[in-house]
């Protein structure tokens, strides 16, 4: 069984003659362990689909499992969408999102707090979540004195911080050099193989397509397996 399951799912905004099919009956499947590229011209539907999976976006059609689980089927959420959030998602964002004020530690600790976590044991396994990511060195850094690989192992920290089964990774390594982009590759792919998560990675970085276990193409709201 897959961990995450996606059947026929479509996104429609508007209504009649003015409606616009964002998604259009999107079909896959990612294994525990499994490293998946989503890759699309801008305006493709990539974004549209993450926020759908995520159920940020609901989806007009279709349905989405976890484990077997069903989160979403017949055009109703059949989960409490921010518990399921929490519970089954990490997101790593483009542009960071790291908050200013706050330490690497803290960062990544903020979101365990916000999972019910009490603050000495989210600090503390903060540190161990850092040590794992190799910047523990950096846990009392804020993130303006961070190098971009720096700042991007923060947030995917971040992301793993509640030990999500599914982490979603927008356009991780855009905005570094082909060495550091290939060090948050790699890091990503450890992630998957050894905390058994699958990870979906939108991207454009054409360099970095070896390194996938998988790769869809989106076009016009049409999902393809490349390979």
């Amino acid at each position: 069984m897959a961990l995450l399951e996606v059947h026929n799912l479509s996104k429609t905004f508007g209504e009649g003659d003015l409606a616009v099919q964002a998604v259009r009956e999107a079909s896959f499947a990612v294994e525990a362990g499994e490293v998946a590229a989503l890759l699309g011209p801008s305006g493709s539907g990539k974004s549209t689909l993450l926020l759908c999976l995520s159920l940020i976006e609901l989806p007009s059609s279709g349905t989405i499992a976890i484990g077997g689980r069903m989160a979403w089927r017949n055009g109703r959420a059949q989960v409490e969408a921010r518990r399921y959030r929490r519970e089954n998602i990490g997101f790593v964002f483009q542009g960071h999102n790291l908050i200013p004020f706050l330490t690497a530690q803290e960062n990544v600790a903020l979101a365990m707090q916000l999972n019910g976590v009490g603050k000495r044991e989210a600090a503390r396994r903060a540190r161990e979540l850092l040590a794992y990511l190799e910047v523990a060195q950096r846990a009392d850094t804020l993130p303006a004195t961070l190098s971009g690989g720096e700042r991007q192992r923060i947030a995917i920290g971040r992301a793993l911080a509640n030990e999500p089964p599914i982490v979603f990774a927008d356009e991780p390594t855009a905005a570094l050099d082909t060495e550091r982009g290939r060090k948050v590759m790699e890091l990503l792919r450890r992630v998957a193989r050894e905390k058994r998560s699958a990870v979906i990675v939108v991207t454009h970085d054409h360099r970095m397509i070896e390194g996938f276990d998988s790769v869809y193409v989106m076009n016009d709201g049409l999902l393809a397996r490349q390979r």
